[in-house]
């Protein structure tokens, strides 16, 4: 599949998942902010890999966990936004994104 294309679809469905977890903040992650940091489509666009970014960080794996539980709901409504645009909607799967802890930790290696 087009490259182009695989990259517009994950940048749309990172737009409108970041959209829904503010929405969802309070009333499903415990008042988090999560923000959804990058999204990668299989070419066949049936396996959407998401990756989150939580905080506060204690008990993100939890809070990872409640994204999992939550993940047909989320699909669901991620495919009322995007029924006009895709024919498949993909799969999700939620990650953790550590990039902010790695840099953190460079950071603090760096300043001793």
């Amino acid at each position: 599949m087009d490259g182009t294309r695989l990259s517009k679809v994950s940048r749309q469905i990172q737009k409108d998942l970041g959209e829904m977890f503010q929405r969802h903040s309070v009333s499903l992650f415990q008042g988090r902010m999560i923000t959804v940091t990058t999204v990668r489509v299989s070419p066949d666009l049936g396996l959407a890999k998401v990756y989150l970014s939580i905080f506060p960080t204690e008990n993100r794996e939890a809070i990872l966990e409640l994204a999992r539980e939550n993940a047909k709901t989320l699909r669901h409504e991620l495919a009322q936004k995007v029924r006009h645009q895709l024919r498949i909607v993909p799969e999700l799967a939620f990650f953790l994104d550590d990039s902010l802890d790695y840099i953190e930790n460079i950071d603090r290696l760096l300043k001793q």
